[in-house]
């Protein structure tokens, strides 16, 4: 900050001299907005440190890479069940069990740990499941995780079993087809649709299985998972293995400072269309 008021002091002399005082505002601007971003993710008070973060992160490992995943607050029974698992221990061991190219990866199928070469997968499950927690504002993007579960009139969610999506990119057409006949006539909402053209995902999938987190930083592991070999029942045939962790308080805060500054560096670099 002090940088910054230097510069204040600095432009305020330079204000006889226009084009000199010009240059030093949009300086300033870029700077003053800089330090506002990294202010949100920098502890403010020597207690701050202390305090529990805003989101929890889990990192998700395999063979094949690894990524972190935020999970949502506005899932809460799916977020506080996921983190129970990973905290337990429960995921460590298991594969990814389903893996379909251009749409998802699934995994957390308890009888994964033990499998047998061949074996078929994905009817695991610890005794229970998870409300559905749908949000208009939570879609099937490239990169949300989402909870799996079988065909029940409440589409309650399965308490282990998760994809992360892939996805494809969509054209319009595309998109109105699936409104039409996956989605029963609801429309995607515009935002959404520009981003299924763009980034990508798999639309016929929102509002029927609960979204609860989205991969904040590689990504590219789903693509190298996606692209492995698999057997008639889309299961690997080599395994996938899984390991998964929570973050700890200090990676969190290390990791959306990282975050701040490169959604910050993409707003400065974005050009008018």
């Amino acid at each position: 900050m002090q940088f910054i008021n230097n510069i204040l002091r600095l432009s305020s002399r330079g204000r006889q001299f226009p084009a000199f005082n010009a240059k030093f505002s949009m300086i300033l601007l870029l700077l003053t907005a800089g330090s506002s971003f990294l202010a949100r993710s920098e502890p403010t008070g020597i207690f701050d440190i202390f305090k529990k973060p805003e989101n929890q992160y889990v990192r998700i490992k395999t063979d094949k890479g690894e990524c972190i995943v935020r999970l949502y607050n506005e899932t809460p029974k799916h977020r506080d069940n996921f983190v129970k698992l990973v905290k337990s221990g429960f995921y460590n061991g298991t594969l990814f069990h389903r893996v379909i190219r251009s749409f998802m990866i699934q995994g957390g199928d308890p009888d994964s740990k033990k499998a047998k070469p061949g074996q078929l997968l994905g009817d695991g499950d610890l005794g229970y499941q998870i409300p559905a927690e749908f949000n208009p504002g939570l879609f099937h993007k490239r990169g949300v995780i989402a909870a799996a579960r079988d065909d029940n009139p409440a589409k309650t969610s399965s308490a282990s079993q998760f994809y992360l999506v892939q996805g494809k990119v969509y054209t319009d057409e595309e998109l109105d087809n699936v409104e039409q006949k996956r989605l029963k006539g609801r429309k995607i909402p515009e935002a959404q649709r520009q981003i299924y053209k763009t980034a990508g995902g798999s639309p016929f999938l929102d509002q029927n299985y609960t979204i609860f987190g989205e991969i904040v930083r590689g990504i590219e592991m789903v693509d190298s998972v996606a692209a492995v070999e698999t057997d008639k029942n889309d299961r690997p045939v080599k395994d996938v293995v899984i390991q998964m962790s929570l973050l700890k308080r200090k990676e969190i805060r290390k990791l959306e400072k990282e975050l701040v500054q490169e959604s910050f560096k993409r707003t400065l670099i974005m050009k008018p269309s």
